[in-house]
């Protein structure tokens, strides 16, 4: 695990988020949320929750995957994407 990692993964344990589970999953964050949450939702405000809790993160960026599911919905957010990230799609 990259220190990167290790200081999101503490960032958002601190948060105090109720029943919210964080892990490490490979080289990836895993934010295991209750089914009473929407991932939609979550999703959608993702970007703008990650950009006011990283305030505290002054390690150098590095491309990290978050990963939201609960038992039935799962999305994924790459902050700092990598080359690979942003042409994956294309075709």
């Amino acid at each position: 695990m990259s220190a990167y990692q290790q200081k999101w993964i503490e960032v958002l344990q601190h948060a105090n988020v109720p029943n919210w589970k964080i892990s490490d999953q490979d080289n990836d964050i895993l934010i295991h949320v209750p089914d009473n949450h929407s991932i939609k939702e979550l999703a959608d405000n993702l970007e703008l929750v990650l950009a006011e809790v990283s305030l505290d993160i002054t390690l150098p960026k590095e491309r990290l995957k978050f990963i939201i599911r609960n038992s039935g919905e799962m999305v994924d957010y790459v902050l700092n994407p990598g080359e690979s990230d942003l042409t994956s799609n294309e075709n």
